[in-house]
């Protein structure tokens, strides 16, 4: 190659990487970004001050967040005693998580499991029984609502580990997630029904979206208990994994999303954000996000990279 063409060249693509770090680059209120992501705001009747005092009464576990070099973290809910059953208190760690993961900037991917082999049996019965009041309810409701929102609105890959148990709110948590994996001999089941309920984080929209609505519609009327293989069948998992033991299974995991993260962070969240986008707005909107988010990566330095060493296709 001409050496004139190869200085030209690094320092065209050094201005553009300066230039498109200063471009987005630029602050913007983290309260106005999570106004955004949210569904409810007083607007709505929501009281989050509120529910966030009630909650903070019924402590217990908590919700644990590992970050990794190669960009994937995993988010641990730690609860074992109770089927890491959601407290009080890791409703608002569970926030407070999400916040953090939305400031990641290199983070790509993320694993949502739960301690000691099970993933999630739903919300702690005590705060359910002293929380009764049809305001409190509503208000809890919201505000998971809103966290799980913003968790699968992440820029980031998402993908449940279900060992164990899910139940509840939390095969509700796994309808937040873009991808489910199980190991062998766990279950996912929508239990509400037999709680005189139904879904109240969002499961019951979300499971519409990955499954359509006659198959949602069995297994939450039937509360059907979905074993790896009728998961896998209609569709609600991705994979099933060969391992049961918990740290065996978390490596299989990890090696899997590690095939959908393989790359520059800000290209891997640009994909994830277009798929939401698509997902969530009417056709001619999600067209205008892919066009802004489209922009934003054109002349990066990952696309400028790939240019300079005249990727090909295999």
């Amino acid at each position: 190659m001409d050496r004139n063409f190869e200085q030209t060249h690094g320092a065209l693509l050094d201005m553009n990487i300066l230039l498109w770090k200063n471009f987005h680059g630029v602050p913007k209120s983290r309260l106005f970004q999570q106004r955004m992501l949210c569904l409810y705001n007083n607007s709505h009747g929501f009281e989050e001050d509120e529910i966030k005092k009630k909650l903070q009464q019924f402590m217990g576990g908590s919700v644990n967040l590992s970050k990794e070099d190669d960009g994937i973290g995993v988010l641990t809910l730690n609860n074992p005693r109770f089927m890491n059953a959601f407290t009080g208190t890791m409703m608002i760690e569970l926030q407070e998580r999400i916040t953090e993961l939305e400031d990641w900037k290199d983070g790509k991917g993320l694993i949502i499991r739960g301690a000691e082999n099970t993933f999630c049996s739903g919300s702690d019965l005590n705060a359910v029984r002293a929380l009764s009041t049809s305001q409190d309810g509503m208000n809890m409701c919201m505000f998971m609502q809103n966290n799980l929102t913003r968790l699968m609105r992440l820029p980031l890959i998402t993908a449940a580990l279900v060992q164990g148990k899910a139940l509840g709110g939390g095969a509700e948590l796994t309808t937040a997630c873009d991808f489910r994996l199980m190991t062998p001999e766990s279950e996912i089941r929508f239990v509400h029904k037999q709680m005189g309920l139904v879904p109240g984080w969002g499961g019951a929209a979300r499971l519409i979206q990955i499954l359509g609505s006659s198959p949602a519609l069995k297994l939450l009327s039937g509360a059907v208990k979905l074993d790896p293989q009728n998961a896998l069948h209609i569709g609600l998992v991705d994979s099933i994994l060969s391992s049961s033991d918990e740290h065996e299974s978390l490596r299989e995991m990890h090696t899997w999303l590690k095939l959908y993260t393989t790359g520059p962070a800000e290209v891997i969240q640009a994909v994830k954000k277009v798929v939401s986008a698509g997902r969530e707005l009417q056709l001619e909107a999600a067209l205008r996000r892919e066009k802004e988010i489209f922009g934003r990566v054109w002349g990066g330095p990952a696309n400028l990279q790939a240019l300079a060493q005249r990727t090909k296709h295999k």
